[in-house]
């Protein structure tokens, strides 16, 4: 299709027989994209409803089956009304007739494909050789797992999200832009917007940076001046105060002020090295890597820039702008440029040189996600049982209540040792009264819902010592009809479901 051409600006017509990669994959480089894609979901692994995905599988999850979760909708609805993500990924589910839980791997895994593809087309727009494009596309795919600075991101997360197809959204119309199709650079943006309206302004604003460059041929360091008119807000975010601020706080990564000062170095490190490959003049490489790397300069500066600028006391409201999320789109395009400058002048076809850099990578990685949750599986395959006690009690709730039921457990219950941040809806499928750790951040962007979250946190804190008045108290303001608790559990209550640590109990 004419979208994935990459034409005179990319890998040239009639590749040299000196590149075994080239004669490797002379007719499609997808069995290779392929290949770097298993690889990367062994390396970086896979979790069910971790983190973000608490937010957005339980909507995935609803417009599959439209029973579920009939209370607390509005903590994850209201990410969710903003994108058509959930109703692409669930109404596939309802079309395929699979179960959910695979359909989500199976986009985890095609979204990564899909970034892998997007690279390899931004890649060559920018380098002759093609083992300079296959070193881009292995240094992204085995660095996945890296954060981005001051987002609370990482490059691809090892769970399902909208930023999951947003990214690569976002390079192909970047690739089209470069390769000069306008028409399918617009057509890549309608659908990143689609998917993530966020993510699709900082796509926009990059490539206005790259066409006031273009047109106006400015110096580098007057572009930030001119495109900060397009950047400028023109909304109001009024203050916030009460459990809203309080939720808004809770995002330490919001506020210049709670930055330490090594998190600097991953702004201004990436900066530095994107403004030497601009001035280098690197051989094999096409005028779209120099105007990459040096547009990627002023738009990071700029945003930079209004992060700081938010760090006004009188400005705190427009943090929930998070204008350091553009350096997700930063990070993706450097390490992609990095990584086609390592094949070019380090690697090259060298076989043993690709072992001796990647391999010690993916192993640094994988250890890295193991660290990051220790008590589950590096990868969670659907259908699998778990070992992890929560991940044990959340299936049996799945398959053994009612889906109208209606549960309450600590409010704090995903930052506990051994939970590693799985999301009740998200796995159990069922309603439960609102959390303090992944809720607030819905709160944290949608201050409206701050008085109902602080009415539940505060109707379930401490619900593992509740007395048996405290649980009439709690029915009488809620519908709850079960509890999730720790051994041994509240005594004389009925509890079907128990192991080593929690047991499930029917009020």
């Amino acid at each position: 299709m004419s979208f994935f051409k990459v034409g005179r600006t990319g890998y040239p017509l009639g590749p040299s027989a000196r590149d075994p990669l080239v004669a490797l994959f002379a007719k499609s480089p997808l069995p290779g994209l392929g290949a770097i894609t298993g690889l990367a979901v062994l390396v970086h692994g896979y979790h069910l409803g971790v983190d973000d995905a608490a937010i957005y599988v339980p909507a995935i999850k609803r417009v599959a089956d439209p029973k579920l979760y009939p209370f607390g909708a509005e903590f994850f609805m209201s990410h969710a009304h903003l994108s058509l993500f959930p109703e692409l990924i669930g109404g596939s589910a309802r079309l395929s007739h699979l179960p959910i839980d695979t359909v989500i791997f199976a986009w985890h895994v095609v979204s990564i494909f899909l970034l892998l593809l997007a690279a390899w087309q931004l890649l060559g727009c920018c380098f002759v050789n093609s083992y300079a494009r296959w070193s881009g596309v292995a240094l992204l795919a085995a660095t996945l797992s890296v954060p981005v600075a001051g987002t609370g991101l990482v490059i691809m997360d090892p769970y399902l999200t909208a930023r999951s197809l947003s990214t690569p959204a976002t390079l192909f119309a970047i690739a089209c832009y470069l390769s000069k199709r306008p028409r399918w650079a617009v057509a890549w943006l309608v659908l990143t917007a689609a998917l993530h309206p966020q993510m699709a302004v900082y796509g926009l604003l990059f490539l206005g940076v790259m066409e006031v460059g273009r047109r106006l041929r400015l110096p580098e360091a007057a572009r930030p001046v001119c495109v900060a008119m397009i950047g400028l807000p023109l909304f109001d975010f009024s203050p916030v105060t009460g459990p809203a601020r309080e939720c808004l706080l809770s995002r330490t990564f919001f506020f210049v002020s709670a930055w330490a000062w090594y998190e600097w170095i991953g702004v201004f490190a990436p900066l530095a090295l994107l403004w030497w490959f601009s001035r280098a003049g690197f051989r094999h490489t096409l005028p779209a890597f120099r105007r990459l790397a040096g547009s990627l300069v002023p738009f990071g500066l700029l945003f930079t820039a209004a992060f700081l600028t938010l760090g006004i006391p009188a400005l705190e409201g427009y943090t929930r702008l998070q204008p350091m999320r553009s350096f997700h789109l930063l990070y993706v395009i450097f390490f992609l440029l990095l990584g086609g400058l390592v094949g070019e002048y380090a690697i090259k076809a060298r076989v043993w040189c690709w072992v001796a850099l990647f391999v010690p990578l993916a192993v640094g990685m994988a250890l890295m996600q193991e660290s990051a949750f220790p008590a589950s599986q590096h990868v969670e395959w659907p259908g699998s049982t778990s070992a992890n006690p929560w991940m044990s009690a959340f299936l049996w709730i799945r398959d053994h209540t009612p889906k109208d039921a209606v549960f309450a457990t600590d409010p704090y219950y995903m930052a506990r040792p051994g939970e590693d941040a799985h999301g009740f809806r998200a796995v159990a499928e069922r309603s439960v009264l609102a959390d303090y750790v992944k809720d607030s951040g819905a709160v944290s962007l949608f201050p409206k819902l701050a008085p109902e979250w602080q009415r539940q946190v505060r109707a379930e804190r401490g619900l593992d010592g509740f007395a048996p008045a405290d649980f009439e108290r709690l029915v009488k303001q809620y519908p709850v009809t079960w509890i999730l608790t720790t051994q041994p559990g509240p005594p004389g209550m009925v509890c079907p479901y128990r192991n080593s640590e929690l047991a499930v109990c029917r009020l």
